[in-house]
């Protein structure tokens, strides 16, 4: 296994190599090797050369340079796209804390008991420098702030020591240039449902005089972090933003609509495909006997068994529903199988739901939620990965091809199919504001009430198809 060190340097020139040396000598697990991922942030006192001199005789060291100055959190976003270990564990070049208490943050990761564990300055630990009070309280008041917004019981968000899981920290958008690191990355952290511990450690600040650079300006600003990232739901990088999945997180009435209608279409058994995060697996699972929520991408499937891991009629397993081939694999058969918002992303989407058709029980259903109306189709799809959209008839001949009977027709989200056409069809837009989202759902309510009267069709298309006994 291997640990990546992620450092971010800015006019360090007396304290770097010392810090350096300490974490190439810090003592590790037995048989993990480590990097240092050193990020100047355009250095000017000299830092910098001292980092060259030191690369060069050092392969463990991976140096990199900012061509411009931007920040702490801009110098660690460089780092972590470097990465290349199994774990990351961000490091500040000041020695405020302790490289030689890797092993203690490395525990619950290696354990298999934590996503992310943070390193307390407030928990009791060996040896903590006593300094300013009013700095202190400044901390404990954004932890406190932090924890009221995003729902955790954290003594110290503003930790510099913070290790992940390499896949999940990459997985991660880090927008913030500045100390709002922190604060960023704890919301999204929370969000994202990761299983955060923390441990004690030491801590060795230093004073204003002797270097520290932290000030109340970022604590003003840590603060409008933490409401930027409560209110947005910025939560996966573009590899992983599969749709409009993750953008639903904040949409819960959106999603209690969905689920209104596909809920009463249900069995004892249920099979799920695309499931994602689990924003429709957490709504349905209740009162089956046996809930299977399938996905194929590593960093989904990794949230659901974290969402799921006590809830014992919940079964996650990997499954590409891109290969028909895989469903022979579950050697059982389902009451229900659900395929919301996948079609739309396959090459050959008749023979994914001839896979689903054979993994039913005699007398089963299908449901299937598509994007409805190929003329509506613009730079929104495209952005999102869509290679389709569909009409009723192109639907119903797949599913009449199987040999399933089309029970029931659900025009949905007719409003949403006006906004589509206006703001990717009139305006050429490639995404939808998630601001805009969240207003949109507080609107639902109201939506779903003038939705069947509303005289044109809707931007999503649910279908029921039964399996004859």
């Amino acid at each position: 296994m291997k640990l990546s060190i992620l450092m971010p340097v800015y006019n360090e020139r007396t304290m770097a190599e010392r810090c350096i040396a300490q974490v190439l000598t810090a003592p590790l697990p037995e048989d993990m090797e480590r990097e240092l991922i050193i990020v100047d942030d355009r250095s000017t006192d000299g830092t910098w050369d001292i980092l060259c001199r030191l690369a060069e005789t050092t392969p463990e060291i991976r140096l990199y340079r900012h061509e411009t100055n931007q920040g702490k959190g801009a110098a660690v976003r460089t780092a972590i796209q470097k990465a290349t270990g199994d774990f990351s564990i961000v490091q500040d070049a000041d020695l405020e804390y302790d490289p030689y208490e890797y092993p203690r943050l490395l525990r619950p990761l290696l354990d298999g008991h934590a996503d992310a564990v943070f390193g307390s300055r407030y928990l009791v630990g060996e040896q903590t420098r006593v300094l300013a009070f009013w700095h202190s309280m400044i901390n404990k008041g954004l932890t406190i702030v932090s924890n009221m917004f995003c729902n955790l019981n954290l003594t110290d968000m503003e930790t510099c020591y913070k290790a992940f899981r390499t896949d999940l920290l990459k997985s991660i958008p880090i927008r913030s240039d500045r100390f709002g690191f922190e604060p960023e990355i704890v919301m999204k952290a929370a969000k994202r449902k990761l299983r955060i511990y923390e441990v004690p450690i030491s801590y060795h600040g230093r004073t204003y005089e002797e270097g520290k650079k932290i000030g109340w300006k970022d604590g003003i600003k840590a603060l409008g972090t933490v409401l930027r990232f409560w209110i947005i739901d910025d939560l996966y990088i573009e590899p992983y933003g599969r749709g409009m999945l993750n953008n639903l997180t904040g949409t819960p009435q959106y999603l209690s609509w969905i689920t209104r209608i596909v809920r009463r279409h249900l069995g004892d058994t249920v099979l799920e495909v695309g499931a994602g995060i689990g924003n429709i697996s957490g709504r349905l699972m209740g009162r089956r006997v046996q809930y299977m929520a399938a996905e194929k991408d590593a960093i989904y499937l990794h949230a659901l068994r974290n969402r799921f891991l006590r809830t014992p009629n919940v079964c996650v397993r990997p499954l590409d529903p891109a290969k028909p081939a895989e469903f022979a694999d579950l050697h059982e058969a389902f009451d229900t199988v659900l395929c919301l918002n996948v079609l739309e992303y396959l090459d050959e989407p008749a023979a994914t739901v001839h896979a689903l058709y054979d993994s039913l029980k005699p007398g089963g259903s299908i449901v299937i939620l598509v994007p409805q109306g190929p003329s509506l189709f613009c730079g929104i799809d495209r952005k999102l990965g869509h290679k389709r959209r569909f009409r009723l008839e192109e639907l119903r001949q797949i599913l009449t091809a199987t040999g399933c009977c089309v029970e029931k027709v659900y025009q949905l989200n007719k409003i949403g199919a006006a906004a589509w056409r206006f703001y990717g069809g009139l305006f050429g837009s490639k995404s939808i504001n998630k601001l805009t989202l969240k207003l949109f759902d507080k609107s639902v309510w109201f939506w779903r009430r003038v939705d069947s009267i509303l005289p044109w069709k809707g931007l999503s298309l649910v279908v029921i198809g039964r399996k004859p006994v």
